[in-house]
C-alpha cells in the first residue's frame, strides 16, 4: 500500500511551498480539502491565498518566521473558504520549513508538510477548548497589551520580578517562573515565583556551560520548550534529580534580548502538559521580549537612583553632634528627575574658636548654609559641590559672614569666566581655540546661552548657641522665618545682596537676630515654597499652619510635617497658581532654641526686633509687614492698623531727626484675647521728642498727638546713649491685662 493512499484514507493530504518561486504544489487530497478538484495541483501563493480566511491567513508569516528562526514544526489551523467568502472547512496544516538559499537579506526556504481536516464536535457535545481560536487570539491580543502595559509601568526590578509573576497568559499560565541573570562565567537567580526560598540553592552560581536548560539558552540565545518530563530527563539527565520533586510538567525557556544581547534566561513551568504550539510559543516569546526590555530599563533606573543616592550621601553632609540648647535638623528631597541630584544644598560648620567638643557636643559658635546652585542637572550638582567645599574653607578661616559670601561670589564668578565679544581667545571647551572670529565668537555666545554662567542663591548664618545670636548674610535667597515660642510664624526680613556669581565684588550687609528660649528657625530652598505651582506669597500661605499647628512637636516631626504638606498626599488639593511651574529640589534646615524652664509670667513671649538703617528708609514697608505678620491673630483690626500707623511715624522720625539708625522691638505677652502689645524704637540721639501745634496745612509735627490718640500707653525714656520712646496696646479694649500688670 502507497503511502499516499494511506492518508487518503485518513483525509491527510500532502503540500509543498517554495519561497523562491511563490508556488504552492498539492496533492489530490490536499486539492479536495482547498475546496478544489481532487487531482494534483500547482497554485501560486495569491491563488492559494483565495482558498483560506484573511485573519487565518495572516498569521502565516509569523509561524514560520518562529519556525525557521528556532527550527521546528510550523503549526496552524486554517479555514477553508469558497469564492463567496463561506467556510467550507477547518484544517490543521502542519510542515519543517528549510532554507534553500542562505543568502544576505531575505532567505529563500521550502515547507513541505501535511493538510489534515479537523472533525467539528456536534452540537451539543463539549470537547477540549483548542488553542487556534478566535476567541483565543483575541484574549492573547488583550492579554499582551496588558502584558506590556503592566511591564513598561515597572520602575523597578521588584516591580518587573511581581508583574511576570501576576501575568494570566490565556489558556496556559505558568505556576512557577523563574528569571536568570549572567555574572561573568555564572547565572544568578534574579527572581522566582512559585518555588519555596531553599529550592533556588541547587541552581545558584551554575556556570554557563552546566547542562541546564538556562545555561543552554545563554550559550546559544535560542529558546527551549519541554512539553513533557520525559523531555526533559532525556535532554538534561544531569539536572532532571533538582526538578523532578517539583512536579511540573512542562517548561519552557526563553533568551531574554536586548540590543542582540543575551541578558539571561526566562523559565516558565507548567503544571498541566502544554503541547507549546505556534501560537503559544509566539505568545511566550513576545512577553520574553517585553520582560528583558522591562528588566534593562529597571537596571538602568535603579544604577542612576544608588548613583544619585551616592552622590547625594557625599554632597549632603551630616549635621553632627548634639549642640547644648539648642537642636538642629534638616531635609533634602530631590524631585527625581534626571540624575535626581540638583544644586539644593545645606552645611553645618564648626566656626574656630568653636569646634571643641566633649562627650559628643559642639562647645561653641558654629555656622550654618543653604544654597540652590541655578539648573537642575549634572552641572549644578558639580557647581554645588565646588561651592560648598569653598565656603566651608572661608567659613574655616575665621571669616565674617559677610566676609564668606563675598569671597564664595568671587570663587563662583571666577569658575565661570567668559571674556565675551571684546576680544581674546575662546576657552578651551571650543575645539581648536585660537584667535577669536566672528563665526568662533556665534559658537561661543551658543555654548554661553545653554551652558552658562550659573549663579547660586545662598543664606549663611553664624550662632552663638550660648545667648541665640544669629549673624545673618544673604544672597538673593528666600528670607528666613521664625516661630516663636507660642507658635506664631513670620517671615523675618534680612538685608541682602545679588546672588553669588553674579558679580565678584558684591557687598553683603548683615544682620543680627536673636533666636529667643522655644523659638525655631526655618531655612529653606525655594523649592519648599513653589513646589505644585506656588509662587513666594502662595507657597508661603500653605506653610504656615504646618509651622503653627503644633509649636510643641518634636523639630524632626515639623521638618516631617512640612515636606508632607509639600510631596504628600495633601498636596494635590492646595496647588498654586502656576500650574506651569516646574517641580524643584529641596532643601530644608530648622534651628530650634530650648525653652527656659522657668517661663516668665504673662505667658511665652511674641518678641521681634530689627535695626532700620539711614540709608535704608524703604525698607519701613518691611518693618509694617512684618508687624502685622506678628499681630495676625490679634482680635481687634483697627488697633493693628494703630500699630502699623505708630511705628511708621517712629522710625520715620528717627531717621529724619537724627543722624543714627532705627532700633525696633515689638512683643506680644498674655493670653489670647487679653495680650498687650509693647513696641519701642531706639536711637542714638539725645534730643527728647516734644509735642508742636502743626498748622493746618503743617506736614509734620503730629507724631505725638496721634500717639497720644491711638496708644493705650505710651512714653519716652532716657537711655545712658540715646532714648527709646514706647507705645502700648491692650487687646482686651483699653485695659491694661491682669496678667501683665
Amino acid at each position: 500500500m502507497r503511502t499516499e493512499d494511506v492518508l487518503a484514507a485518513i483525509a491527510t493530504g500532502l503540500w509543498r511551498w517554495e519561497n523562491a518561486s511563490g508556488t504552492v504544489t498539492l496533492d489530490g487530497e490536499a486539492a479536495r480539502l482547498l475546496g478544489l478538484p481532487e487531482e494534483p495541483v500547482t497554485l501560486t501563493e495569491s491563488a492559494t491565498r483565495a482558498r483560506f480566511h484573511p485573519i487565518d491567513w495572516n498569521e502565516i508569516d509569523g509561524i514560520v518566521n518562529l519556525a525557521l528562526a528556532e527550527e521546528t514544526l510550523a503549526e496552524a489551523r486554517l479555514r477553508v473558504v469558497d469564492e463567496s467568502g463561506r467556510v467550507l472547512r477547518t484544517v490543521r496544516v502542519r510542515a519543517r520549513p528549510t532554507v534553500t538559499s542562505p543568502a544576505e537579506g531575505e532567505q529563500d526556504y521550502e515547507l513541505v508538510g501535511t493538510v489534515q481536516a479537523v472533525i467539528e464536535p456536534r452540537p451539543g457535545t463539549t470537547v477540549e477548548r483548542t488553542s487556534l481560536t478566535g476567541d483565543w487570539r483575541r484574549s492573547r491580543e488583550a492579554f499582551l497589551l496588558d502584558a506590556g502595559r503592566a511591564l513598561a509601568e515597572a520602575r523597578s526590578t521588584a516591580e518587573v520580578l511581581r508583574v511576570a509573576a501576576s501575568l494570566s497568559m490565556p489558556g496556559f499560565s505558568p505556576d512557577g517562573l523563574a528569571v536568570y541573570g549572567v555574572s561573568g562565567e555564572r547565572l544568578t537567580i534574579i527572581g522566582h515565583h512559585g518555588h519555596a526560598p531553599e529550592d533556588s540553592a541547587p541552581f545558584e552560581g551554575m556556570t554557563v556551560d552546566t547542562d541546564y536548560p538556562a545555561a543552554e539558552v545563554v550559550r546559544t540565545g535560542r529558546a527551549i520548550y519541554l512539553p513533557t518530563p520525559e523531555a526533559y530527563a532525556d535532554r538534561y539527565p544531569a539536572t532532571w534529580r533538582y526538578v523532578e520533586h517539583f512536579g511540573r510538567h512542562s517548561w519552557a525557556f526563553l533568551p531574554l534580548i536586548v540590543a542582540g544581547r543575551t541578558l539571561g534566561t526566562w523559565m516558565a513551568a507548567f503544571k498541566h502538559r502544554v503541547a507549546f504550539s505556534p501560537d503559544e510559543r509566539s505568545v511566550l516569546t513576545t512577553v520574553a521580549r517585553m520582560l528583558a526590555q522591562a528588566l534593562a530599563r529597571a537596571g538602568v533606573a535603579e544604577t542612576e537612583r544608588e548613583l544619585s543616592l551616592g552622590l547625594q550621601r557625599t554632597m549632603m553632609p551630616t549635621l553632627g553632634p548634639e549642640i547644648p540648647g539648642m537642636t538642629v535638623a534638616a531635609r533634602y528631597v530631590p524631585t527625581g528627575g534626571g540624575l535626581q541630584v540638583g544644586g539644593d544644598w545645606y552645611d553645618m560648620i564648626p566656626l574656630p574658636g568653636g569646634t571643641a567638643r566633649s562627650e559628643g557636643r559642639w562647645g561653641g559658635r558654629f555656622a550654618l548654609v543653604i544654597g540652590d546652585v541655578q539648573g537642575h542637572d549634572v552641572r549644578a550638582a558639580g557647581l554645588m559641590g565646588q561651592l560648598r567645599i569653598a565656603l566651608r574653607a572661608y567659613a574655616s578661616e575665621g571669616h565674617r559672614p559677610d566676609a564668606v559670601l563675598s569671597r564664595a561670589s568671587r570663587f563662583l564668578a571666577g569658575l565661570q569666566h567668559y571674556p565675551g565679544r571684546d576680544g581674546g581667545t575662546l576657552p578651551g571647551t571650543l575645539p581648536g581655540g585660537g584667535p577669536r572670529t566672528d563665526a568662533g565668537a556665534a559658537a561661543m555666545d551658543e555654548w554661553y546661552s545653554v551652558a552658562g554662567p550659573r549663579f547660586a542663591t545662598c543664606l549663611y548664618l553664624e550662632v552663638d548657641p550660648e545667648n541665640g545670636t544669629l549673624d545673618i548674610a544673604r544672597a538673593g535667597h528666600p528670607d528666613p522665618v521664625i516661630r516663636t515660642a507660642d507658635g506664631t510664624a513670620f517671615i523675618r526680613q534680612t538685608e541682602g545682596g545679588l546672588p553669588l556669581g553674579i558679580e565678584a565684588d558684591s557687598d553683603y550687609p548683615t544682620t543680627r537676630l536673636v533666636l529667643g528660649p522655644g523659638e525655631t528657625l526655618m531655612l529653606c530652598t525655594d523649592g519648599l515654597i513653589e513646589t505644585g505651582g506656588h509662587d513666594l506669597a502662595t507657597g508661603w500661605t500653605r506653610l504656615r499652619p504646618v509651622l503653627e499647628q503644633d509649636s510643641g512637636e518634636s523639630l524632626e516631626k515639623l521638618a516631617d510635617a512640612l515636606i508632607q504638606a509639600v510631596h504628600g498626599p495633601t498636596s494635590h488639593y492646595t496647588t498654586g497658581p502656576l500650574a506651569d511651574r516646574r517641580e524643584d529640589d529641596i532643601a530644608l534646615l530648622l534651628l530650634s532654641r530650648d525653652l527656659a524652664p522657668a517661663r516668665l509670667g504673662g505667658g511665652i513671649p511674641r518678641r521681634t526686633a530689627l535695626t532700620v538703617a539711614q540709608a535704608e528708609p524703604e525698607r519701613i514697608a518691611g518693618v509694617r509687614r512684618q508687624l502685622r505678620e506678628l499681630l495676625h491673630d490679634w482680635r481687634d483690626e483697627e488697633q493693628i492698623d494703630s500699630a502699623e500707623l505708630m511705628v511708621s511715624e517712629m522710625i520715620t522720625n528717627v531717621l529724619v531727626h537724627t543722624d543714627g539708625d532705627a532700633l525696633l522691638v515689638a512683643e506680644a505677652r498674655g493670653e489670647l484675647g487679653d495680650r498687650r502689645l509693647r513696641v519701642e524704637v531706639a536711637d542714638t540721639s539725645d534730643e527728647l521728642p516734644h509735642r508742636r501745634r502743626p498748622g493746618e496745612l503743617a506736614s509734620s509735627g503730629r507724631g505725638l498727638v496721634l500717639m497720644e490718640v491711638l496708644a493705650d500707653a505710651w512714653g519716652v525714656d532716657p537711655r545712658g546713649e540715646g532714648k527709646s520712646i514706647w507705645f502700648e496696646l491692650y487687646e482686651c479694649g483699653g485695659t491694661e491685662p491682669e496678667a501683665s500688670s
